[in-house]
Formats: C-alpha cells, sequence, structure tokens
C-alpha cells in the first residue's frame, strides 16, 4: 500500500488565541484556513515547547526537549546526530524536502532533508548568542520597538521577498513531483516568515481592514506590576520608561492581522496545486506554527514568555478520507509531531533513541490522549532557566530565581490573576512544584546553558577573523537541466515538461 504524501505548513510567530479558527469573534480574515479545519482534527490547546524561533523548531522536528539537544537561544546549533521526523520518513522512503524557515544554526543545514529548496531568512551562525553572564546588557541585536512605532503599509519587504520564493518553490516542487510520475511519496514542509515583524505587509491586505476594527490589546499591565521576567522583556525590547502611541500599536495589530490573511492566501496557493496536481485525496495536511505573539497584550511585543498569546500555537491535521473532523480540547505540543507523523505513515519510532514527544494519533482518533506540555525557555529576557507545565485546567511557570507562577486557565483565560501566593491553590502549586523540581536539575541545566553561550561567544568572535566560511544554506540549482536546453529533445522535453501529459 502506497504511503500517503505529507505537506506540513508552517506560519511564524502566528499566535493562535486571536485566529479566527479558535476564536469566533476575531476579526482576522482567514478563508482557506478555516475551510480546511472545518475538515481537519483542530487543537484548541497546542504550544510550542519553547516561545522562541530557533529552539522552538528545533524541538518541533526532533522531538526532544531544548535541554536534551542542548536548543537553548536563536544561535544554538542542533547536532548533526540528532534524529529528526524528517531522517525517520526518509529512512521509510520518503523524499524529505524543506521550502522556507527553519532557523539551523550551524554547519548541518539539512538535518534529514533531502533537499532545501530555498535559503534560509535567518543567520546560521552563532552571532545571536545569548550572555547570562552580562544580563543587564541590552546586545545590539535584541529586538526593539522599530517593527512597531514603523508599522504600516509597504510595496516590498525582505519577507515578502523570502515567503513569495518559499511558495513558488514550493509550488515547482508539486508540479516536478507529479510530472516525474514517481510513486515515492514526499514530505514536503512549506515554512513561511509570516506575519513574524516587521508589522508591515501590502495593501492589498492591509486594506482588508478598517481601523476601527483593530481592538486595542485587552488586557494591559503597567511595567512596575510585571512579574521579573515581563519586566526583563520590556529591557530587551526597549519598552522600558517608552510607552507607545496607541495608533502605533494599532497600526502594527493591523499589519499583523493583514499578514496572517497573507500567510491564508498563500495556503490557498498550496491546496489549489494540490488539486490540480491530483495529489488532494493522498496528501496529510498538517498547519501549525513555532510560537505566538504579544501583540501588545499585558503591555508585551513579541514573544519569549509562556503566557497564552506568546506559546499557543494553531495545529491541525487535515486527513479527511481517515479523521472525522472534531475539536481536541487536551494540551498537546509540536514536541509531539515527530512520532505523530512516524505513525502516520505506518512507521515507528526507535525505542532506544531519547524522545519526548507522544503520538497525537489517539487524539486524531477521538480516543483518550495525553494532556501535558512541558516548555523550557533560556533565551532573551532570561537569567536563569523559566519552564513550563501545561497540564488540564492549569498552566504552572517555575523558575529558581523569579516567583513562581499558576493560572486556571478555564477560568481565568487572560491569566489576570496568579494563584502562587493563593492558600486555597497551596496544594496544587506544591504538587506541581514537586513534580517540576523531580523532572528538572535547574542547577545542571543553568550550567550547561552557560557553558554553551561561553564556548559559541568565544567561536563566533574567532569566526569574524581571517577568511569567512559561511554556513548558509546555498541552494543550488543546475541551470543546465532547466527549460530548452540542446542536449534534450525539443519534443520529448515539452511532453515532460506539460501537466497534465497529452
Amino acid at each position: 500500500m502506497k504511503r500517503p504524501n505529507i505537506l506540513f505548513i508552517m506560519a511564524d510567530q502566528m499566535a493562535a488565541p486571536v485566529l479566527p479558527i479558535h476564536d469566533a469573534a476575531s476579526p482576522i480574515k482567514m478563508p482557506h484556513l478555516a475551510r480546511l479545519a472545518e475538515e481537519a482534527v483542530v487543537f484548541d490547546a497546542a504550544y510550542c515547547n519553547s516561545p522562541l524561533c530557533a529552539p522552538s523548531r528545533f524541538v518541533l522536528v526532533s522531538g526532544q526537549l531544548p535541554s536534551k539537544i542542548g536548543a537553548y537561544d536563536n544561535a544554538a546549533d542542533l547536532a548533526a546526530d540528532v534524529p529528526t521526523y524528517a531522517h525517520y520518513l526518509r529512512r521509510l522512503g520518503y523524499r524529505t524536502a524543506l521550502s522556507g524557515k527553519m532557523h539551523f544554526c550551524g554547519p548541518d543545514q539539512l538535518h534529514g532533508y533531502e533537499e532545501r529548496l530555498t535559503s534560509d531568512i535567518y543567520p546560521a551562525d552563532y552571532g545571536w548568542a545569548v550572555n547570562w553572564d552580562a544580563p543587564d546588557v541590552r546586545l545590539s541585536w535584541y529586538h526593539n520597538m522599530s517593527s512597531v512605532l514603523q508599522a504600516g503599509p509597504c510595496v516590498r519587504s525582505n519577507q515578502l521577498d523570502f515567503d513569495e520564493e518559499v511558495v513558488f518553490k514550493a509550488q515547482q516542487y508539486l508540479f516536478d513531483h507529479v510530472r516525474s510520475g514517481s510513486d515515492q511519496p514526499f514530505c514536503l514542509t512549506v515554512s513561511m516568515t509570516h506575519p513574524h515583524d516587521p508589522y508591515t505587509i501590502p495593501e492589498e491586505f492591509w486594506n482588508l481592514y478598517r481601523d476601527e476594527e483593530i481592538p486595542l490589546p485587552s488586557l494591559v499591565i503597567d511595567q512596575a506590576e510585571q512579574d521579573p521576567h515581563s519586566q526583563r522583556i520590556l529591557k530587551v525590547i526597549d519598552l522600558w520608561d517608552k510607552p507607545l502611541p496607541e495608533q502605533k500599536i494599532k497600526d502594527a495589530r493591523r499589519a499583523y492581522f493583514g499578514a496572517c490573511s497573507y500567510i491564508d492566501a498563500n495556503i490557498g496557493k498550496l491546496l489549489k496545486t494540490l488539486k490540480d496536481c491530483n495529489l488532494a485525496d493522498d496528501t496529510i495536511i498538517v498547519f501549525s506554527g513555532d510560537h505566538g505573539d504579544m501583540l501588545g497584550e499585558r503591555g508585551l511585543w513579541y514573544k519569549m514568555h509562556w503566557f497564552e498569546m506568546s506559546a499557543r500555537v494553531p495545529l491541525l491535521v487535515h486527513a479527511p478520507s481517515r479523521f472525522a473532523a472534531r475539536r481536541v480540547s487536551q494540551c498537546v505540543s509540536t514536541l509531539d509531531l515527530l512520532p505523530t507523523l512516524v505513525e502516520l505513515v505506518g512507521g515507528a519510532v526507535d525505542a532506544d533513541l531519547a524522545l519526548d514527544g507522544r503520538s497525537l494519533v489517539p487524539h486524531l482518533e477521538g480516543r483518550q490522549g495525553h494532556d501535558e506540555v512541558l516548555g523550557e525557555y533560556m533565551a532573551e529576557g532570561s537569567n536563569s532557566p523559566l519552564m513550563m507545565i501545561r497540564r488540564g485546567d492549569w498552566k504552572f511557570i517555575y523558575s529558581e530565581q523569579d516567583p513562581l507562577m499558576l493560572f486556571n486557565l478555564r477560568e481565568d483565560p487572560q491569566e489576570r490573576d496568579n494563584l502562587a501566593e493563593s492558600s486555597a491553590h497551596s496544594a496544587v502549586l506544591a504538587d506541581f512544584l514537586n513534580q517540576a523540581q523531580a523532572r528538572w536539575d535547574m542547577p545542571a541545566i543553568h550550567q550547561a546553558t552557560l557553558s554553551s553561550q561561553r564556548r559559541r561567544r568565544l567561536v563566533a568572535e574567532a569566526l569574524t577573523h581571517g577568511k569567512l566560511k559561511s554556513w548558509d544554506h546555498q541552494p543550488m540549482v543546475d541551470a543546465s537541466q532547466q527549460y530548452m536546453r540542446n542536449h534534450i529533445d525539443l519534443d520529448d522535453l515539452e511532453r515532460r515538461a506539460r501537466y497534465p501529459q497529452v
């Protein structure tokens, strides 16, 4: 029996709580995603396992928590011997390809993908390493508020250049696959960089929204009342003692909404290509993200914290011939995708290899699945590991240096009331604390993070001297095999290039 194809579509920094597939009152227009969700299994409590681009993605591809694989920050490299879903699927006979962003750092830029159709939008070196040895120094490459202060429509941007290439190359991959006549299944990952800041988008998408329908943040907390990690983030993003104009907040959110609609338009292109190539019926579609965006909620922007807007991601699996459409309320995470993809295609993970993720197939089949997410954060804004446990109604945020945080998300979805100081919830808090202390060796993780930062800072500084050898992925195209060439019979070329063939 032929194994199904997989099309895995990723968005960057897309906050699940504001999306129309999760919030019926959302003003964001995403009709293609909505139609996909109507036939899919949609996870309403899906999370990333580290609210920052590279750590989250390394966890997603490997099914292991950040501290297990050294995924500390946006300049950490993923060791070449860490198995990814691409390795597993490739071993099962799949063509594995990546079009777009995965934020790999270091000399291995493939990690099991047979092909990378584009370069990455972000650098592959160690230049963005965090420095816990100087926690009060604001590094030059940190986020700042220019993305908000310069928010508005544009004609072109760096990120538009990237995503246009990502989608074009992905469509071309699908056309080439069907024209080849190959029976080999594919797993194509299409990873776009929108709606990640900067908050700017062409007028076509900006004008989908009117200024008066853009809601301002529903919860704003004075900086003096913020928890210590939020206060550090405000300083990291250069927002401390710098209130933002209300109109710029609206402009940023309007551009973000437009960027979500732009992602939706690209989803539509990919779905149409699947249909046009007669691939739709035997292709499993997965849609997810790497983390969210605070978008001004609680007075915060970007990500880097465990609050819902930052940590919750969209996640759906579309395979209507196999799984009835349903909503899943249990807490799951992108950590679970590797074992899920392997099981979906009839494979099995290696029982002798480390794996933290758990398959989502029981959830897809309507059976009892797990209801727990673990998270680890050791990047910008932190000065020690900041861990999270999400289970049932509860979210517990654990640090050895910051006050504990406990929220009941069923009763308090906006996380207004930290119950860690509530005597009525002392037993719940004690249980979570005992679990966290048993699970994590915080001093060891702290020291491993520091050691990694120090090594990478030295290496990064050394490699600025002498001849530069870039680690950035260079997608190679053999132009001698493209279009019309005299060593290829013209009639044969035209016949093979046309789909459907005549």
